[in-house]
This record gives structure tokens, sequence and C-alpha cells, in this order.
């Protein structure tokens, strides 16, 4: 088991790729506390946690909750995050504001409370969901996009700063995955059956990714498996980043 007896907590636990993850550590032998504004029900190893990542003191709280209930933390996953659609020329200053303090300084609070009780384990990572869009440009996602490629601009900076902490960091950067979020996206369009077989279209690999598949990659990179890597952006993108071959 990847995780046997590690202890983790992963925020925007609700649904998608958070809980993915969450069901996926349990599985693999970790304890783990799912932290969102709507937390998934207790179960068998996992700790429930309500927290606001725009809110330090929230998370703050979090933190002794989760040192409460699991002794300690090993494993820490940033995924909280909104999304948003537009140009330069779309979006106001309050979208600017609101996508860039959940999915950029959220990630910063909660590596800030967290990062007392990462320092104390022997098997220490940080992994952050960044996007597709924090390496590829994809039309009308400007401040989406600015706000992932900040969180690679800082997964990267934070493994530079907690070398000597023994706390190893990364991202996982997902392309278009089919979960509820994607589905909200799509909802909102004039036609959501076409928008989302455009969607389909845009993925050299022919559809779109799982949650279950970037829990995966999460799980990985937050194992002991993965303790030569630390600075790392992995694509989970259908091959949005790295192929370039028309579909027929």
């Amino acid at each position: 088991m990847r995780m046997h007896s590690l202890r983790a907590a992963v925020t925007g636990a609700g649904s998608g790729i958070g809980l993915a993850t969450v069901e996926l550590m349990v599985r693999e032998g970790a304890k783990v506390a799912a932290l969102d504004l709507a937390p998934p029900p207790a179960a068998d190893g996992v700790v429930p946690v309500v927290a606001d990542v725009t809110d330090q003191a929230s998370l703050d709280a979090a933190a002794e909750s989760v040192a409460d209930a699991l002794g300690g933390l090993d494993v820490l996953v940033c995924n909280a995050g909104v999304s948003s659609v537009g140009s330069v020329e779309e979006n106001d200053d309050d979208e600017w504001h609101r996508v860039l303090d959940v999915n950029v300084v959220g990630v910063v609070r909660t590596a800030k409370a967290f990062l007392p009780l990462l320092r104390q384990s022997d098997n220490a990572a940080i992994v952050n969901t960044a996007s597709v869009v924090s390496t590829v440009g994809l039309p009308r996602r400007a401040c989406y996009g600015a706000s992932k490629g900040a969180v690679l601009a800082l997964t990267l900076a934070m493994a530079a700063d907690h070398l000597e902490d023994g706390i190893r960091v990364n991202c996982v950067c997902p392309g278009t995955v089919d979960t509820p979020w994607v589905a909200r996206l799509l909802s909102a369009t004039e036609d959501p059956e076409a928008a989302r077989q455009a969607l389909i279209a845009r993925q050299p690999i022919g559809r779109l990714g799982t949650a279950e598949e970037v829990a995966e990659a999460i799980v990985y990179l937050a194992s002991p498996a993965a303790g030569y890597v630390t600075g790392t952006a992995l694509a989970i993108d259908g091959g949005i980043t790295g192929v370039s071959v028309p579909r027929r």
C-alpha cells in the first residue's frame, strides 16, 4: 500500500479530483482529513473538516483539528480552486481578485497553516493542483490561466524554500477532467452537448480525463515512491502539452 500509515490532508475534498484523491489515499492505507466548505461525510479513514481557503483563521483551526484527529501530518494536497471564463476584456477586477484569492493565495494560506505539522514528518510532501493552462494558452481562460500559472511558479518556489525542511513540493497539471466542475461550466453554455464535444475534440487522446486518473498522479507524488521527486509539474492532460497530432 503506497501510503500505508501516512496521514494526509486534502483541500477541495468535497467532489471531483479532491474527493477521488481522498478515496484513493484511504485505499492505499492513509488516514485522510478531507477539507472543504462542504466536506464528505466521515468514513473509515476519512475525517471531514470544514475549512475555507480564503480565511487564514479557518485554515489554522483546521490544522489544529487535523493534528488532534490524526496525530500529525505527512502529506498536504492543495487542491481547492475555482474556475473562470473570459478574456482580459471580459473579466472585471472583482473576478480577478476572487480567482487569485482562492487559487493562489488559498494555496499560500493552506501551506502556512500546515507547514509546522509537515516539518515534524519524515515523509513530508505537498502536492498542489495546477492545470494544463499553467503552460498552455487556451481561449477565454485569461484569469484562470494566470492563477494556475502562478500555482506552478509557487510550487517551484516552495520546493526550493523547503528543501532543508525535508518537504518535497510538486504539482499536477490536469487537462480537461470530467468532473462536476466541468459539468457546471458546460451547463452555462448555449449548447452544453456541443460544448462538451468541442472539449473532447481538442484532446489528442480522444476523451476527457477522469478524476481518478489525476488522483493516481497525486498519490504517486505524495507517496514515498516519489522520494527523489521535488519541484516537478506532472502533466495529466491527454497529450495536450506534448502531442500535436490532429485527430481524424
